[in-house]
């Protein structure tokens, strides 16, 4: 392995000036991809942003969603996922304030990029993790 090809540093994945390095993004599109599902299946009911988080999610495995875009909503959803916080999810009430507001600025950045199908799917999908 060359110097210019190290691989990710594990805390890389919560520094946002590093969320759009090629090797962070694979990063955390692998924690991602293993770890959103089981969280958002468990936390759904109880965050209200859950619909923002899926609509990230589908909007992230868009094959059209630019690559730019999909590396901050990685990181987001990483920050999501990881069990190191700033205000661990344990606390009732405030445990999700800190996912929350992630979620918030990486949909002020990206937005744009969050189509009307990517919405639809995180409704749907939250409709079925409710039970409704």
């Amino acid at each position: 392995m060359t110097a210019k090809a190290k691989p990710a540093d594990p805390s890389d994945a919560l520094d946002p000036k590093k969320a759009l390095v090629p090797s962070v993004v694979k990063v955390n599109e692998a924690r991602v991809s293993r770890g959103f599902w089981p969280k958002i299946t468990r936390t759904a009911a109880r965050i209200p942003f859950a619909d923002q988080a899926l609509a990230a999610w589908y909007a992230a495995r868009d094959p059209e969603t630019p690559m730019a875009a999909k590396g901050m909503i990685f990181a987001g959803l990483a920050y999501f996922i990881l069990p190191i916080d700033a205000i661990p999810d344990i606390f009732a009430g405030i445990g999700y304030t800190d996912d929350a507001a992630v979620i918030t600025a990486v949909l002020a950045m990206v937005g744009a990029n969050i189509k009307r199908r990517h919405r639809d799917q995180a409704e749907d999908a939250v409709q079925r993790l409710k039970g409704n």
